[in-house]
Protein backbone atom coordinates (compact mmCIF):
# COMPACT_ATOMS: atom_id res chain seq x y z
CA UNK A 1 0.00 0.00 0.00
CA UNK A 2 2.88 2.34 1.02
CA UNK A 3 4.18 1.58 -2.44
CA UNK A 4 1.21 1.98 -4.59
CA UNK A 5 0.29 5.66 -2.57
CA UNK A 6 3.76 7.00 -2.96
CA UNK A 7 3.94 5.57 -7.22
CA UNK A 8 0.20 6.85 -7.66
CA UNK A 9 1.93 10.19 -6.04
CA UNK A 10 4.79 10.41 -8.65
CA UNK A 11 3.07 9.33 -11.45
CA UNK A 12 0.31 12.50 -11.06
CA UNK A 13 2.52 15.02 -9.90
CA UNK A 14 5.23 14.33 -12.47
CA UNK A 15 2.42 14.81 -15.26
CA UNK A 16 1.24 18.07 -13.46
CA UNK A 17 4.51 19.27 -13.76
CA UNK A 18 5.30 18.13 -17.09
CA UNK A 19 1.86 19.55 -18.19
CA UNK A 20 3.08 23.31 -17.00
CA UNK A 21 6.42 22.97 -18.70
CA UNK A 22 8.03 22.00 -15.39
CA UNK A 23 9.17 18.26 -15.97
CA UNK A 24 12.96 19.07 -15.12
CA UNK A 25 12.44 21.26 -11.87
CA UNK A 26 10.21 18.05 -10.89
CA UNK A 27 13.15 15.60 -11.68
CA UNK A 28 15.36 17.98 -9.88
CA UNK A 29 12.82 18.44 -6.73
CA UNK A 30 12.19 14.41 -6.73
CA UNK A 31 15.74 13.24 -6.44
CA UNK A 32 16.70 15.14 -3.24
CA UNK A 33 15.70 13.75 -0.01
CA UNK A 34 17.30 16.12 2.62
CA UNK A 35 14.34 17.45 4.41
CA UNK A 36 15.47 20.97 4.79
CA UNK A 37 15.12 20.93 1.35
CA UNK A 38 11.99 19.50 1.14
CA UNK A 39 10.70 21.76 3.95
CA UNK A 40 12.13 24.76 1.81
CA UNK A 41 9.60 23.77 -0.47
CA UNK A 42 6.62 24.15 1.42
CA UNK A 43 7.11 27.39 1.92
CA UNK A 44 9.51 29.52 -0.85
CA UNK A 45 6.94 31.65 -2.64
CA UNK A 46 6.60 30.89 -6.38
CA UNK A 47 6.48 27.36 -5.49
CA UNK A 48 4.34 25.35 -7.46
CA UNK A 49 1.73 22.59 -5.74
CA UNK A 50 2.60 19.72 -7.72
CA UNK A 51 6.07 20.66 -5.05
CA UNK A 52 4.25 21.90 -2.12
CA UNK A 53 2.27 18.77 -2.23
CA UNK A 54 5.29 16.43 -3.41
CA UNK A 55 7.24 18.24 -0.16
CA UNK A 56 4.38 18.03 2.54
CA UNK A 57 3.66 14.09 1.42
CA UNK A 58 7.51 12.83 1.66
CA UNK A 59 8.31 14.58 5.13
CA UNK A 60 4.55 13.48 6.24
CA UNK A 61 5.86 9.82 5.61
CA UNK A 62 9.33 11.07 7.65
CA UNK A 63 7.48 11.91 10.37
CA UNK A 64 8.64 15.44 10.16
CA UNK A 65 6.42 17.93 11.76
CA UNK A 66 7.08 20.59 9.23
CA UNK A 67 4.18 18.95 7.04
CA UNK A 68 1.28 19.33 9.26
CA UNK A 69 -0.18 22.60 8.02
CA UNK A 70 0.47 21.96 4.03
CA UNK A 71 -0.98 18.43 4.96
CA UNK A 72 -4.24 19.72 6.57
CA UNK A 73 -4.53 22.34 3.98
CA UNK A 74 -3.86 19.18 1.22
CA UNK A 75 -6.71 17.51 2.98
CA UNK A 76 -9.41 20.69 2.56
CA UNK A 77 -8.45 20.68 -0.99
CA UNK A 78 -11.19 20.10 -4.05
CA UNK A 79 -8.86 17.62 -5.70
CA UNK A 80 -9.96 14.48 -4.02
CA UNK A 81 -6.32 12.80 -5.07
CA UNK A 82 -4.51 15.44 -2.99
CA UNK A 83 -6.76 14.63 -0.41
CA UNK A 84 -6.37 10.95 -0.56
CA UNK A 85 -2.65 11.44 -0.22
CA UNK A 86 -2.57 14.08 2.71
CA UNK A 87 -5.27 11.74 4.30
CA UNK A 88 -2.56 8.70 4.24
CA UNK A 89 0.91 11.27 4.94
CA UNK A 90 -0.85 12.71 8.24
CA UNK A 91 -2.49 9.15 9.38
CA UNK A 92 1.47 8.48 9.28
CA UNK A 93 2.96 11.55 10.36
CA UNK A 94 1.85 11.07 13.85
CA UNK A 95 1.55 14.64 14.86
CA UNK A 96 -0.91 15.15 18.14
CA UNK A 97 -2.81 18.09 16.16
CA UNK A 98 -4.01 15.93 13.72
CA UNK A 99 -6.99 14.21 15.20
CA UNK A 100 -8.18 17.87 16.10
CA UNK A 101 -7.74 19.01 12.37
CA UNK A 102 -9.32 16.29 11.06
CA UNK A 103 -12.37 16.14 13.21
CA UNK A 104 -12.62 20.22 12.65
CA UNK A 105 -12.66 19.29 8.72
CA UNK A 106 -15.05 16.54 8.75
CA UNK A 107 -17.64 18.37 11.24
CA UNK A 108 -17.72 21.67 8.59
CA UNK A 109 -20.53 21.79 7.43
CA UNK A 110 -19.78 24.20 4.86
CA UNK A 111 -17.02 21.42 3.03
CA UNK A 112 -18.86 18.36 3.92
CA UNK A 113 -18.55 17.57 -0.02
CA UNK A 114 -14.27 17.45 0.75
CA UNK A 115 -15.27 15.12 4.18
CA UNK A 116 -14.93 11.70 3.12
CA UNK A 117 -11.29 11.43 3.58
CA UNK A 118 -11.24 13.60 6.55
CA UNK A 119 -13.97 11.15 8.22
CA UNK A 120 -11.70 7.90 6.91
CA UNK A 121 -8.41 9.91 8.60
CA UNK A 122 -10.09 9.96 11.64
CA UNK A 123 -11.60 5.86 11.71
CA UNK A 124 -7.86 5.06 11.32
CA UNK A 125 -6.65 7.45 14.09
CA UNK A 126 -9.07 6.17 16.52
CA UNK A 127 -8.80 9.37 18.55
CA UNK A 128 -10.62 10.40 21.34
CA UNK A 129 -11.82 13.21 18.77
CA UNK A 130 -12.96 10.57 16.38
CA UNK A 131 -16.68 8.80 17.57
CA UNK A 132 -17.60 12.54 18.34
CA UNK A 133 -17.07 13.96 15.47
CA UNK A 134 -17.88 11.03 13.01
CA UNK A 135 -21.42 11.47 15.05
CA UNK A 136 -21.63 14.77 14.48
CA UNK A 137 -21.18 14.74 10.83
CA UNK A 138 -23.38 11.88 10.35
CA UNK A 139 -26.52 13.49 12.41
CA UNK A 140 -26.12 16.66 9.95
CA UNK A 141 -26.68 14.17 6.77
CA UNK A 142 -28.82 11.64 7.68
CA UNK A 143 -32.11 13.34 5.64
CA UNK A 144 -32.80 11.30 2.70
CA UNK A 145 -32.00 13.52 0.09
CA UNK A 146 -28.93 14.54 1.14
CA UNK A 147 -25.93 14.82 -1.72
CA UNK A 148 -23.88 13.76 0.81
CA UNK A 149 -24.47 10.56 1.46
CA UNK A 150 -21.01 9.18 0.56
CA UNK A 151 -19.51 10.62 4.02
CA UNK A 152 -22.84 9.17 5.74
CA UNK A 153 -21.36 6.21 4.46
CA UNK A 154 -18.00 6.79 5.38
CA UNK A 155 -19.35 8.25 8.65
CA UNK A 156 -21.33 5.06 9.26
CA UNK A 157 -18.45 2.56 8.31
CA UNK A 158 -15.94 4.58 10.59
CA UNK A 159 -18.56 4.07 13.81
CA UNK A 160 -18.61 0.76 13.27
CA UNK A 161 -14.87 -0.01 12.81
CA UNK A 162 -14.74 2.49 16.10
CA UNK A 163 -17.12 0.68 18.18
CA UNK A 164 -17.89 3.47 20.28
CA UNK A 165 -21.65 2.93 21.99
CA UNK A 166 -22.21 6.37 22.21
CA UNK A 167 -22.83 5.84 18.42
CA UNK A 168 -26.07 3.18 18.67
CA UNK A 169 -28.64 6.85 18.86
CA UNK A 170 -27.21 8.01 15.65
CA UNK A 171 -26.65 4.37 14.05
CA UNK A 172 -30.05 3.26 14.41
CA UNK A 173 -31.24 6.69 13.22
CA UNK A 174 -29.27 5.62 9.74
CA UNK A 175 -31.56 2.36 9.66
CA UNK A 176 -34.14 4.16 7.93
CA UNK A 177 -31.80 6.08 5.24
CA UNK A 178 -32.61 4.23 1.81
CA UNK A 179 -28.49 4.68 1.13
CA UNK A 180 -26.99 3.66 4.85
CA UNK A 181 -29.38 1.48 6.30
CA UNK A 182 -27.39 -1.93 5.31
CA UNK A 183 -24.29 -0.29 6.86
CA UNK A 184 -25.90 1.39 9.75
CA UNK A 185 -27.14 -2.50 10.79
CA UNK A 186 -23.21 -4.06 10.26
CA UNK A 187 -22.00 -1.01 11.95
CA UNK A 188 -24.36 -1.65 14.79
CA UNK A 189 -23.96 -5.01 15.05
CA UNK A 190 -19.93 -3.87 15.65
CA UNK A 191 -20.71 -2.34 18.71
CA UNK A 192 -20.70 -3.90 22.41
CA UNK A 193 -23.62 -5.82 23.57
CA UNK A 194 -25.75 -3.07 26.24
Amino acid sequence: MEDEELRSLVDRLRAEAAAAGQAEAYEIFAASHDPDVLARGLTEPGRPLWARESAAFRLGRAGDPRAFEALVLLLNHRDPERRVSAAHALERLGDPRTPRAAAALATNTLRTAYAVHPVRLLTALRAPESAPALIRTLEGLLGPDGPHWRVALACVDGLGTLGDPSARPVLTAALAHPRLGGAAARALSLLPAR
